[in-house]
C-alpha cells in the first residue's frame, strides 16, 4: 500500500514584529494541518491557523530545549508522512542561522516535498529598527553576517577573524551576546581599531527593544551594566554612528508600555493598532463579546412597518451594523428608509451609517445619550414614532426623555454584550506579576466584566498601581462605583480621543 505524503512549508516568521511576516508565510499558516513553531516565532501568528490545526511548540530558549533538533526533524517527517500539510514556523529567516537547511535536507532524504518561504532576518531588521543602516555609501559597501554562537576561543574556529577584522565594513553577529568579550578580543587582536563603533540591539523590532552603543573599547562594560542577554544582535562598524540621526522606533511615546484592551474583539482593531503603532505592548483581553439578540421578532415587526417611523436613532456602530444586516436579510434595502430622518451618537456611528448610503440629520457635539436629548429639544417630535435599535443593556435615559417630549419610542434590542471568561487566569497572573501598566475601558460593560475577572479579596492589591483610562464620563462613573481610580478620561468620547488622552497622560507624567 502506497503511503500518502503531505508537504512541509519551512517559513520564516520574521524577527518579532508580527507585521513583518510575509503574505505567503501567513497563507502557509492558514492552510496548515499542523503548525510547528519556535520560541522566537510570535504566538500572534497562531491566530491565523485553522481552528482544527494542531499547534506544536518546539522552541529553544537559553539552552532549554523543548525538543532537540533531531526530534524536530523526526516530527516533521512523521507529520508529513501521515499526509499532513505542515508549516514549520521559524523565527527570522529559515536559512540564516536557523537550521532550515538541515531540516530541508532531512525532508529531501525522506522524499517529502517542501517549500522554503524566506523571512525577514533579525540581522537586518533589528539594526534597521535601531536606526542603523548596515550599508551606506559614506561608510561601507561590505557586510558580513557571522554566528556569534561559535566559541571564538576554540582551536579550530571556522571564522576567518583576520579577514573580518581588516576587510569587512559592517559585521553583524547573531546569537553572540554571551561571547561578546571573546568576539571583541578576537577582532582587536586581529587589527580592528578599539575605537570602532559597536551596538547591541536586544529584542529587536518588538516593544521590548533596547539598544546599547559604544566602541570595541567599552561596549562589553556598557552591555554588562545594561544587563543585556539573549536575544541580541551585535553590530560593529562605522554605520553605528548613524543611529544618533536615524533612531526612530525607540522614540515612540508608548514604547514598552503594557496596556490591556478590554474591548470586544470585533471592535478592538482600531484601538489595538493605534496603541501598537505608538509603541505599546498591547494585551488583548476582551471582557465582552457582541452577539445577536435571542429573538429578532421585535426588529422584524419594525422593519415591516418602517413607513410608520419618522426617526431612527443609532447609538453605536454595532447598532447600525446589526440593524442593516437584518434589514437586508428581510429582503429590504435602504430605499425603505427614504422617508426617515436619522440621529447618530458620535462620528464613528455616523461614518458607519454613511457606509450604507445614509447621512445623519443629527450629530450631537458630545457623544452620549444626553447630547442626543439636547439636540432633539430643537425638534418637534410630539406624536412622531422613533425607532431605537441598540444594545439590550443600554441606559434607559434616552427613550425615557424622548417619551417625555411626546414621541412614541420603539426600543428594540439588535445586539447584546456577553461577558467573556478569562479561563487561563491571564489577567490575574499579569497583574500579580506587575506586568500590566494600564487598562483601557471603552464602555461600562467592559469595566464590569474586567472587575469580575479579579478575585474580590485581591482587588485592591492587584490594582493599586494600575492606570485606568476611560473613554468618557459614563464609563468613568461605572469604574469609580466599582472601586477603580480613573487616571485618564477622553475629552472626546471616541477611540482617537482616548488615544489622545493616553498620550497626554504620559507627556505630563
Amino acid at each position: 500500500m502506497k503511503t500518502v505524503k503531505g508537504k512541509v512549508y519551512l517559513v520564516g516568521a520574521g524577527p518579532g514584529d508580527p507585521g513583518l511576516i510575509t503574505i505567503k508565510g501567513r497563507r502557509c499558516i492558514q492552510r496548515a494541518d499542523v503548525v510547528i513553531y519556535d520560541y522566537l516565532a510570535a504566538k500572534e501568528f497562531l491566530k491565523y491557523a485553522r481552528e482544527d490545526a494542531e499547534l506544536l511548540y518546539v522552541g529553544k530558549k537559553g539552552g532549554d530545549h523543548t525538543l532537540s533538533q533531531e526530534g524536530i526533524n523526526q516530527l516533521l517527517v512523521e507529520k508529513a508522512t501521515a499526509g499532513k500539510v505542515v508549516t514549520r514556523l521559524k523565527g527570522g529567516d529559515p536559512f540564516i542561522f536557523g537550521r532550515g537547511g538541515e531540516e530541508a535536507e532531512v525532508l529531501e532524504a525522506a522524499g517529502i516535498p517542501f517549500d522554503i518561504v524566506p523571512g525577514v532576518t533579525s540581522a537586518i531588521a533589528a539594526p534597521a529598527y535601531a536606526g542603523i543602516p548596515l550599508t551606506h555609501r559614506d561608510f561601507t559597501s561590505t557586510l558580513a553576517f557571522v554566528t556569534g554562537h561559535e566559541d571564538p576561543t576554540k582551536s579550530e574556529t571556522s571564522i576567518d577573524w583576520k579577514s573580518l577584522a581588516r576587510g569587512i565594513g559592517t559585521l553583524v553577529f547573531l546569537m553572540g551576546v554571551k561571547n561578546l568579550p571573546s568576539i571583541v578580543e578576537r577582532l582587536t587582536e586581529n587589527g580592528m581599531p578599539t575605537d570602532t563603533p559597536a551596538a547591541l540591539v536586544r529584542w529587536g523590532t518588538t516593544t521590548k527593544q533596547r539598544t546599547v552603543t559604544g566602541t570595541l573599547e567599552n561596549i562589553v562594560a556598557r552591555v554588562t551594566a545594561a544587563g543585556f542577554k539573549a536575544p541580541s544582535i551585535i553590530v560593529i562598524g562605522g554605520v553605528v554612528q548613524l543611529r544618533d540621526k536615524l533612531r526612530w522606533f525607540e522614540d515612540r511615546p508608548l514604547l514598552g508600555k503594557r496596556i490591556v484592551v478590554t474591548r470586544a474583539r470585533q471592535q478592538a482593531s482600531e484601538l489595538v493598532q493605534s496603541l501598537t503603532d505608538l509603541g505599546a505592548a498591547v494585551l488583548e483581553c476582551p471582557t465582552i463579546e457582541i452577539v445577536p439578540p435571542p429573538d429578532w421578532s421585535g426588529l422584524d415587526r419594525s422593519i415591516e412597518r418602517m413607513k410608520d417611523y419618522q426617526w431612527i436613532v443609532f447609538t453605536s456602530v454595532n447598532g447600525v451594523g446589526y440593524f442593516f444586516n437584518r434589514l437586508f436579510k428581510r429582503g429590504k434595502d435602504v430605499r425603505s428608509l427614504g422617508h426617515v430622518r436619522t440621529a447618530a451618537i458620535g462620528p464613528a456611528t455616523a461614518a458607519r451609517l454613511a457606509e450604507f448610503g445614509l447621512s445623519t440629520d443629527i450629530l450631537p457635539e458630545s457623544y452620549r445619550a444626553e447630547s442626543v436629548i439636547e439636540a432633539f429639544e430643537k425638534e418637534d417630535v410630539g406624536g412622531q414614532r422613533i425607532l431605537l435599535p441598540r444594545a439590550a443593556e443600554a441606559r434607559p435615559i434616552l427613550p425615557a426623555e424622548l417619551i417625555k417630549m411626546g414621541a412614541a419610542v420603539d426600543e428594540i434590542p439588535v445586539y447584546q454584550t456577553r461577558a467573556v471568561e478569562d479561563e487561563e487566569g491571564l489577567i490575574e497572573t499579569e497583574l500579580e506579576a506587575g506586568r500590566i501598566e494600564m487598562v483601557t475601558f471603552t464602555s461600562s460593560s467592559t469595566v464590569r466584566n474586567f472587575k469580575a475577572l479579579i478575585p474580590e479579596d485581591r482587588f485592591s492589591s492587584l490594582t493599586q498601581n494600575l492606570i485606568v483610562a476611560s473613554i468618557g464620563p459614563i464609563t468613568s462613573g461605572t469604574a469609580t462605583e466599582l472601586g477603580f481610580e480613573v487616571h485618564v478620561e477622553a475629552e472626546q468620547f471616541t477611540i482617537p480621543g482616548l488615544i489622545d488622552a493616553i498620550l497626554e497622560h504620559y507627556r505630563i507624567s
